[in-house]
């Protein structure tokens, strides 16, 4: 037991002294080398005299022999180390809303709101394209776009994910308009950024589809026409339904299988939750909230069904990338992630 108590002393001083030039270093706030300390105090405390904590052990009932006093520590112990956890969860999740609400506004002041004017007046269908580091593919993609479908007229916007090859000056060389983002933070965060600008412009009706060439841009008709027919709100495009070059087996499951599970969780049949190629009615996409910077394909369409739209599939044709290196992690940091992005998005 004494060494015990010797080990956790030394233990609990290191940790101090750490945090001490940590702080001079200004890496860490005042507040925290408070809490720093007094939790050291206690440690310390308790390695040279544990008597003086009996009154508290007496409280809780923690009685002496048998360990019951260990167990009382530890008991504290774990309190105590729960309230810190969810104190710099907080601080964390505090933090990261505001670099992403920063990022937004940052991207939608950059965008050219003056090539914007010069749009003609009339219903639109604006065509988002998260893209990064896609300056061989972009063209191709916003070239193959129909320029008016149903009496709407089809505005290309690829939003540039801080990309690295002049992904921008191609996109706006094929005729889109364009916005930067300052820092690379995902495509989810890229298509927030791409609605918010969709909406401000009147658009009636949304699309997304990826720049790298795997959605088929003429199929577009095909996509917006139970919107247009007033008969949905939003239309996934299902490469199940339709057609598809396969890129791996993984893959290939992975579709079926957070397909499936989508379907058990929101109670409607997904053929293809991780699409990424769909069109949403505006005013269903005021009332989404979405929040997922990156494996974001399926936040949009679980949002929809939370929001009780009208959300049909469609059969689309998938193509596997024309050019280019993909952005998609390994196969199973992809599975983690995008099952946590469809957990956190239903358990809203």
């Amino acid at each position: 037991m004494l060494v015990l108590r010797i080990l956790g002393g030394l233990a609990a001083a290191g940790v101090f002294a750490v945090a001490v030039v940590r702080y001079r270093r200004r890496q860490i706030s005042r507040l925290n080398i408070i809490i720093t300390w007094l939790i050291t105090f206690g440690v310390i405390l308790l390695a040279i005299a544990p008597s003086l904590f009996n009154p508290l052990f007496d409280v809780l009932h923690f009685r002496p022999g048998s360990g019951r006093r260990i167990e009382g520590v530890l008991l504290i112990a774990v309190v105590v180390l729960f309230a810190l956890v969810f104190r710099m969860q907080s601080y964390v999740d505090s933090n990261e809303r505001s670099i992403r609400l920063l990022v937004e506004a940052l991207g939608q002041k950059a965008f050219d709101w003056e090539a914007a004017k010069d749009l003609p007046p009339g219903k639109t269908i604006v065509v988002l394209s998260p893209a990064y580091n896609e300056a061989e593919n972009v063209g191709a993609v916003i070239h193959a776009m129909p320029d008016e479908i149903d009496g709407y007229r089809v505005v290309p916007i690829v939003i540039d994910d801080c990309s690295e090859d002049g992904t921008s000056d191609a996109a706006r060389t094929a005729g889109a308009l364009t916005v930067r983002l300052p820092i690379r933070r995902g495509g989810g965060l890229a298509l927030r950024v791409g609605y918010d600008i969709a909406l401000r412009l009147g658009a009636g009706i949304v699309v997304s589809l990826d720049a790298d060439g795997q959605h088929q841009p003429e199929e577009i008709p095909t996509l917006v026409k139970p919107i247009i027919a007033g008969e949905a709100d939003h239309v996934n495009g299902s490469r199940m339904l339709g057609d598809f070059e396969r890129e791996s087996v993984i893959r290939h499951i992975g579709v079926h299988f957070f397909s499936w599970l989508v379907t058990i969780l929101t109670g409607q049949r997904v053929t293809d939750i991780s699409s990424g190629y769909r069109a949403t009615r505006a005013e269903t996409l005021r009332k989404l909230l979405l929040e997922q910077d990156q494996f974001w394909t399926s936040e949009v369409t679980i949002e929809a069904l939370r929001q009780h739209a009208r959300v049909v599939e469609v059969p689309v044709t998938f193509l596997t990338r024309r050019g280019g290196v993909s952005k998609k992690p390994k196969s199973l940091r992809y599975a983690w992630n995008f099952t946590k992005a469809i957990a956190k998005t239903w358990l809203r």
